[in-house]
């Protein structure tokens, strides 16, 4: 089965950082759209950053300049950098994959077919 299993989450002071990684087992990244998405409490779960097989990223503008996607092939590894966070930052942080290019729609979550089981990030 394919598996995503995020980490790297917790609880950090108003401008500080965190490294989420995704690690996945039962495929490659390769051919796929890797995206991070977030949920806070009450509110739609929305789309973070994304990355391609190319390397090609696309972000929200809530993030840009801020966050950073990235991806490791060899060890089948996904990370997002969050630097000066914020406390609007403070959501459960999910994970996600989907065959294809991300394209113009990188943001939508229907597409993302496998999903991880999140990790909390709390900003104070």
């Amino acid at each position: 089965d394919v598996q995503l299993v995020e980490s790297g989450g917790g609880s950090v002071q108003a401008g500080g950082s965190l490294r989420l990684s995704c690690a996945a087992s039962g495929y490659t990244y390769s051919g796929y759209c890797m995206g991070w998405f977030r949920q806070s409490l009450g509110k739609a779960r929305e789309g973070v950053a994304a990355i391609d097989s190319d390397g090609t990223t696309n972000y929200a503008d809530s993030v840009k300049g801020r966050f950073t996607i990235s991806k490791d092939n060899a060890k089948n590894v996904v990370y997002l950098q969050m630097n000066d966070l914020k406390p609007e930052d403070t959501a459960m942080y999910y994970c996600a994959a989907r065959t294809g290019q991300c394209g113009i729609g990188w943001w939508l979550i229907e597409p993302f077919n496998c999903w991880g089981q999140g990790t909390q990030v709390t900003v104070s």
